[in-house]
């Protein structure tokens, strides 16, 4: 079995919950604020620990109570955190309104930031491994980190949220992009929706398609994934579930994804139980506290 290593971000949500978003310029009443481990990075890894991959994070922690509860929480969950360094800033912080099972964000950065070429030049990785990163950290960083894999005969495995715009060179490094259709429709340069057919999204990823052998995953929520595997084009139903917090459940996706790559798992099975574990993973509050186990996966497939 191989082993995941997500490069990415480590954030403490402060999760506000309410009856409705407010408007702008409105206050409105909240119900409770709650503090959640979180970091599209984090998420990922404890996503792909909780279900049985051997998973090392690389990232950076503030100086402050943040960082040493994230610490404690990810190497509860397993995680690998000997690349995980401390920086002379603040922990990344995400502060999350959720309201009617819905949720808006704001992110800083803080500690995220800061994480260089230097945090990924020492990564032992090797043929059979998967490497994750998302778009929390600086895209140089991403690049030198898949240069560094795919030297190495691993697989990258890149989750372009929140979406930003990137070189074509970056592009080029990613085996496997996972993202929804708003970011597909950002980074091709048209606007898509989740009403648009199945046809029109996997033209639009053919469009965006970098290598002739590059898997480009659309997740659509309820509606499932559709995939375009190289020339292959394929959907994966979704699964309707009553969702209490959707904060978390595309980082819950792209981990399970990736044990299961590392696993040695076909995509198409992969993608069927990544989408599986995102389902139960937006029944719980929270994101980093709500990813499932192979056994609760293994209960729903």
């Amino acid at each position: 079995m191989g082993r995941v290593f997500v490069a990415g971000s480590i954030n403490m949500d402060v999760v506000a919950t309410a009856d409705r978003h407010p408007r702008v310029g409105e206050t409105v009443a909240g119900r409770e604020v709650l503090y959640f481990p979180g970091g599209k990075g984090a998420n990922q890894a404890v996503a792909a620990s909780r279900l049985g991959a051997k998973t090392t994070l690389i990232g950076r922690l503030g100086k402050d109570a943040f960082g040493a509860e994230l610490r404690a929480f990810l190497g509860a969950q397993g995680v690998d955190l000997g690349s995980v360094r401390e920086a002379d800033t603040h922990s990344g912080t995400a502060i999350i309104t959720v309201a009617a099972s819905d949720n808006t964000i704001v992110v800083i950065p803080g500690s995220n930031a800061l994480v260089s070429a230097d945090d990924v030049a020492s990564v032992p990785l090797t043929k059979g491994d998967v490497a994750v990163s998302q778009f929390e950290i600086p895209l140089p960083t991403i690049a030198a980190f898949f240069q560094r894999a795919r030297s190495a005969g691993a697989t990258t495995l890149l989750n372009p949220a929140p979406a930003q715009s990137m070189s074509a060179e970056l592009l080029a490094l990613v085996d496997i992009l996972v993202l929804n259709e708003t970011e597909l429709g950002f980074l091709a340069g048209t606007e898509l929706s989740d009403d648009d057919e199945a046809a029109k999204i996997i033209d639009v990823a053919r469009n965006l398609q970098a290598r002739a052998d590059q898997t480009i995953c659309v997740t659509l929520g309820k509606r499932g994934v559709l995939a375009l595997a190289g020339r292959e084009e394929f959907a994966v139903p979704g699964r309707v579930v009553k969702a209490v917090d959707t904060t978390g459940a595309g980082d819950c996706f792209v981990g399970a994804l990736a044990s299961q790559l590392a696993d040695g798992q076909p995509l198409r099975a992969a993608l069927a139980f990544a989408n599986a574990a995102a389902s139960i993973s937006v029944q719980r509050m929270g994101a980093g506290p709500s990813m499932p186990t192979a056994a609760e996966v293994a209960a729903v497939l």
